[in-house]
């Protein structure tokens, strides 16, 4: 089986793991502060507050941008449901708009259209890779006096009009397994805000900026030494991780020649990762799975369920029609063109699918 996802551990993060080991300083230490300079560094921002999720890391920023009860985050429904819980934790609430059906990326147009009195914040969402439209999303903000949030958590290395994701608001981002760079598991914030990385480090740690002295409520939601030590590895080898994914999906979409399959875009103005390289096709969706499954080829659907439609979400009493989140989630698949997989592979990939 050629898989979809794979994270990429060598020596260097082995030895950096038990040079942490060694040290005695396991928990949140030297190595996390090292970790969210370089990090922060790489996106071209001036703080980075690191945490033990992504979803920390939106829950966090929400909470240091004083997101909470009878506010309105508008938020897209085609993404993974950690976007939209992360407004429910504050006790705000999420209110979905359009995607944009080429980048699968939330649409500036609705997003207009959406604000209220309560809006607070908007949260793009850098769908698999792709950076949402920025300029239009903070022309949108600055015109009505709102915070964004962006969810970088597939992101990381984006560019928008060469300005790295992230950047732009306050950004977040995961370091889930099989993300584009992994610390096993973590998160970090972004900000050019001395006062909300402030804020977000105290909420990160019991509220607290000195041990025992507790200002305001807080959680644990630290990232550790070892898994630092980790994403300071992985940061080093991030971008040639992304280079190698850009460099197969497009020999990839060269060799695509299924007229009912259609291949990611990439904008002209944008430099897309390649979190996932998501094809849309029309016919039957789950046969077409099926089969590439049986063929060895390892699949995704990124997301089989908006999350208006979601459960949670129909019992908060939502009743609402997104028909291009809901087709789009009927036709997507997600192929393997992560920095593991060899022409060959993809050779292979691409036989089968112009065949299925």
């Amino acid at each position: 089986m050629i898989p979809i996802a794979k994270p990429l551990i060598g020596e260097e993060e082995k030895q950096a793991v038990m040079e942490v080991l060694g040290s005695g300083i396991i928990a949140e230490g030297p190595k996390v502060k090292e970790f969210e300079t370089k990090f922060s560094g790489f996106t071209g921002t001036k703080h980075a507050v690191a945490v033990n999720s992504g979803t920390a890391a939106l829950h966090v920023a929400l909470l240091a941008h004083g997101i909470g009860p009878g506010d309105e985050v508008i938020v897209p429904s085609f993404t993974f449901i950690a976007s939209a819980n992360s407004v429910l934790f504050t006790g705000a609430r999420p209110v979905f708009a359009a995607i944009e059906e080429d980048t699968f990326c939330i649409d500036p147009v609705d997003v207009a259209e959406m604000v209220t009195e309560k809006t607070k914040a908007i949260m793009p969402v850098h769908l698999y890779g792709h950076p949402a439209d920025m300029k239009a999303i903070m022309e949108i903000a600055e015109d009505h006096s709102l915070v964004v949030i962006e969810d970088a958590c597939q992101a990381h290395g984006a560019e928008f009009n060469k300005k790295k994701v992230g950047s732009f608001g306050t950004g977040c981002f995961s370091f889930y397994p099989t993300k584009n760079m992994t610390t096993s598991e973590g998160g970090i914030i972004t900000t050019d805000d001395e006062k909300i990385a402030e804020k977000a480090r105290m909420i990160r740690s019991h509220g607290s900026k000195q041990r025992y002295v507790h200002e305001i409520i807080g959680f644990n939601l630290r990232m550790t030494d070892i898994s630092a030590a980790i994403g300071l590895c992985q940061l080093k080898k991030l971008p040639g991780f992304n280079r190698k994914r850009a460099e197969n999906a497009a020999y990839l979409t060269e060799l695509i020649e299924n007229k009912k399959v259609k291949p990611p875009v990439v904008r002209k103005n944008c430099t897309h990762v390649f979190h996932q390289y998501t094809i849309r096709v029309e016919g039957d969706r789950d046969a077409i799975v099926n089969t590439l499954n049986q063929k060895g080829i390892g699949t995704g659907i990124y997301y089989p369920i908006p999350i208006h439609k979601q459960g949670l979400y129909l019992d908060l009493g939502y009743r609402i029609s997104l028909p291009v989140s809901e087709e789009l989630a009927r036709k997507v698949i997600s192929l393997p063109i992560h920095p593991s997989v060899t022409r060959e592979n993809l050779d292979y990939i691409a036989s089968v699918l112009n065949e299925v």
